[in-house]
């Protein structure tokens, strides 16, 4: 057996012997140049940052404050970041080339936009809680309704109860309708390609784009000016239904094209039927991001105001009948209560607030752990049914291979004396 010659400068193998391959050891080029590896972080990496931000904050502050007749915070955020770019660019291309440059300049947008976007959203949700913790600290917020509370009754008094009843009902309403026929279509997308099924994805993505008041008015125009119905919660289930439907038909058509094809091959090789592999094999495997789908369009639909005061109107009392009298949901208050002059109601506006983005956090986490299970995950409960069924199968197939004893021979007894 011939022994490969061992690469310059490689440890010397100590204990049980290796196998060593041929040429040149790992992390070198052919040439003898040695490999960069773009996304390792180093020590002169992060002092370039730190450089690039202070010389850019430096000289932004004296453009703004000496040399030119510039102010805001706005333009002076936008110029220092304009330079930071800059300044990080040249400090990077004393030591690297063209390609990591250009890679470190796009990490460095898109984790700065990724920053941005947290910053904005946790902005967001602490001042809600913060402008409205007046109204929050009371248990009359999240029990009673506006009936007996006027805009000038302190906040000992009303809250928001019918509001969240109110938008429960609604999304419900929506997601009864959406889920289903939202799914089947997607599926219909997929599995039965054609003229029609791409004809309807074009449908479903120009009404992606559709306006909230435009979904209201044409529930206003066909359900209660033309069927006749009432302004009620059942309208307005309808017209949010509207909006998340092309939602989730978008994202789910989305996920399930990126079920592999090999799965449907080998459930089809196997004789089985196309819908039982579309719901044993394609929905399972793509069940979390289904979950998603539902999540989003959930999010388009729970946060709409015009649709909802178009449709079910606008009260005070809580309204547990959706299918009459006006019934009103958390954007719908909140819009009503903030443009109030009256501080109270202010207060009340922005609890409002912060009490539907805590629903919409509670939502979103039930549909998580309802839902998103990856492929092949079972609960307790399954897993535990799954164990009892192997264990009878076990017990049946030992019974069929065990060997069949014969019958015993009965026995025939004689008298004594008597010739057999």
């Amino acid at each position: 057996m011939t022994v490969a010659p061992e690469a310059p400068g490689a440890r010397q193998a100590t204990g049980r012997p290796r196998t060593m391959l041929p040429g040149p050891s790992r992390g070198t080029e052919p040439g003898g140049e040695r490999r960069r590896a773009l996304t390792q972080l180093r020590a002169t990496d992060t002092y370039a940052v730190i450089g690039a931000a202070a010389s850019a904050l430096s000289l932004t502050w004296l453009l703004f404050s000496w040399l030119l007749p510039f102010n805001g915070a706005v333009g002076f955020v936008v110029m220092a970041y304009g330079l930071f770019l800059l300044i990080y660019a040249l400090l990077v291309s004393f030591d690297e080339d063209g390609p990591t440059i250009v890679d470190r300049i796009a990490a460095a947008v898109v984790r700065s936009m990724g920053v941005l976007l947290v910053v904005i959203l946790t902005f967001v949700v602490f001042y809600a809680i913060v402008e409205g913790r007046k109204a929050l600290v009371h248990l009359n917020f999240f029990t009673e309704d506006m009936e007996l509370a006027g805009p000038l009754e302190p906040l000992g008094v009303g809250g928001a109860l019918h509001a969240a009843v109110g938008t429960l009902i609604m999304i419900a309403i929506a997601l009864a309708i959406t889920v289903p026929s939202g799914l089947i279509c997607a599926v219909f997308l997929n599995e039965v390609p054609g003229p029609f099924a791409r004809f309807v994805r074009t449908i479903v993505e120009a009404m992606t784009a559709l306006p909230s008041i435009v979904a209201g008015l044409f529930i206003y125009a066909t359900a209660i000016v033309g069927l006749g119905l009432d302004q009620s919660g059942l309208a307005a289930g309808l017209a949010l239904s509207v909006m998340m439907l092309p939602i989730i038909i978008r994202a789910a058509d989305v996920v399930i094209r990126l079920v592999p094809g090999t799965l449907r091959e080998a459930a089809y090789a196997m004789g089985t039927s196309r819908w039982r592999t579309v719901w044993h094999v394609v929905l399972p495997t793509c069940r979390s991001g289904l979950t998603t789908s539902v999540i989003l369009g959930t999010a388009r639909g729970i946060g709409e105001t015009s649709p909802v005061l178009l449709t079910a109107g606008f009260t005070n009392e809580l309204n547990l009948n959706p299918l009459h009298d006006p019934m009103v949901s958390l954007p719908l208050v909140t819009f009503e209560f903030v443009k109030s002059p009256e501080p109270t109601v202010i207060s009340r506006g922005f609890g409002t607030a912060a009490l539907l983005m805590a629903l919409v956090l509670t939502l979103f986490i039930a549909a998580r752990i309802i839902g998103g299970r990856g492929p092949g995950q079972l609960t307790r409960r399954q897993e535990h049914r799954r164990v009892l069924a192997s264990k009878r199968d076990a017990r049946r197939f030992a019974d069929r291979s065990a060997p069949s004893l014969p019958a015993p021979r009965p026995t025939v007894r004689t008298q004594p004396g008597s010739s057999s």
